[in-house]
C-alpha cells in the first residue's frame, strides 16, 4: 500500500534538487517544448482523445480557473506553486487582470518565464519569485487564491506544502490544485518504474488530501479526471512514437529511447486503474481551526 505518512522521509531539500536537476535538463527541456505543448506543461482535459496535447493542457487551466472565477479580479492575488514556465500565471493575469506571484525551485525556469511575460507585456502584473513550497517566503493570509498543477507529487513533505498553503490564503480565500495520485491500496513499488524518469520516490492517495484539507479546516471537493490521465499518457506515447526520428534530431537520441521505454510504462499504469487523477477545488470553513504556521521539519 502507497504510505501517506513518508512524505517526510527524506529532506525536502533533497527532493528538490532532484527535481530541480530533472527540469532543468536540455533534453527534459526540448521534450515538454516539442510533445507536451511548450507554455502548461501538466495534464490536459481532452474533448476527444486525438485533441492536440497542448489545447487540452491549456483547457485545464481554463477549467480550473472557472473553479475560483468568483475570486479573482484586478484586486486579486494570486499565488501559483510551482509555476514552471507560466502558462498558469499569465493565462490567469490575462483573463482576471489578477495579480499573480508565480513560485518555483528553478531559476532557469524563471528566466524563461519572466522573458515571456516581458513580451506578453506582463511583467507588471506577474512577479516570479525562486521558492520552496514547503517554506514559503510570504506572510499569513495574504492570497486570494493558491494555485499548483502537478507539482505535490515532485514533493517529499506534502503535509507541510498543504499547511504552507492554507497558512497563505486570506480568510475565505480558496486552493485550486490538481496532482497525480496512486490509487488506493496500489504498493509503491508497482509505480517505481514508471516514475523512476521523474525522480518521484511515491505519490498521494486521494484519501491522504482530502484528510489533510479537512484537518487545515478546508471544505475540499474532487474532480476526477482520471480517464483523461489515460487519455493524456496515450497521447504522449503515440506522439513520441510517431515522431522519434524527428524528435531525434532536437533530443538527445539516449532521450528519446528512455521516453520510447517508459510512456508506456505509464500508459499502462492508468490502462490498469493504478493512478487517479483530478482537481482539488477547497474552501475554508466557517469553523475552520485557527491557522499557524506549517510545521519544523
Amino acid at each position: 500500500m502507497t504510505d501517506n505518512t513518508s512524505h517526510g522521509s527524506s529532506t525536502p531539500d533533497h527532493e528538490e534538487e532532484t527535481t530541480r536537476r530533472y527540469y532543468e535538463t536540455s533534453d527534459v527541456d526540448a521534450f515538454y517544448d516539442a510533445v507536451w505543448g511548450g507554455e502548461d506543461i501538466h495534464i490536459g482535459l481532452y474533448a476527444h482523445a486525438r485533441e492536440a496535447i497542448a489545447d487540452a493542457s491549456r483547457r485545464t487551466v481554463r477549467h480550473a480557473a472557472d473553479r475560483v472565477a468568483d475570486l479573482l479580479g484586478p484586486d486579486a492575488t494570486v499565488l501559483d506553486l510551482g509555476s514552471g514556465y507560466g502558462g498558469s500565471a499569465r493565462a490567469l493575469a490575462e483573463r482576471f487582470g489578477c495579480r499573480v506571484v508565480a513560485l518555483d525551485l528553478s531559476e532557469e525556469h524563471n528566466r524563461r518565464h519572466r522573458a515571456a511575460n516581458a513580451r506578453r507585456g506582463l511583467d507588471g502584473l506577474v512577479e516570479v519569485v525562486t521558492g520552496s513550497l514547503c517554506d514559503l517566503p510570504h506572510d499569513a493570509d495574504r492570497f486570494d487564491v493558491v494555485w499548483s498543477l502537478e507539482v505535490l507529487c515532485h514533493v517529499t513533505d506534502r503535509d507541510r506544502a498543504l499547511a504552507e498553503a492554507v497558512r497563505v490564503l486570506k480568510p475565505g480565500g480558496a486552493l485550486v490544485f490538481s496532482d497525480i495520485m496512486a490509487a488506493e491500496e496500489t504498493p509503491d513499488e508497482v509505480l517505481r518504474p514508471a516514475l523512476s524518469r521523474l525522480g518521484v520516490r511515491s505519490l498521494a492517495t486521494l484519501s491522504f488530501y482530502l484528510e489533510q484539507l479537512s484537518a487545515l479546516g478546508l471544505k475540499p471537493c474532487f474532480e476526477d479526471r482520471t480517464a483523461d490521465l489515460t487519455t493524456h499518457y496515450a497521447r504522449l506515447d503515440e506522439e513520441v512514437h510517431r515522431r522519434r526520428a524527428e524528435l531525434r534530431t532536437v533530443i538527445s537520441p539516449d532521450y528519446v529511447e528512455d521516453l520510447l521505454t517508459n510512456l508506456p510504462l505509464w500508459a499502462d499504469i492508468t490502462h490498469r486503474g493504478l493512478l487517479r487523477w483530478g482537481l482539488f477545488h477547497a474552501r475554508q470553513t466557517e469553523a475552520g481551526p485557527r491557522r499557524g504556521p506549517a510545521p519544523g521539519p
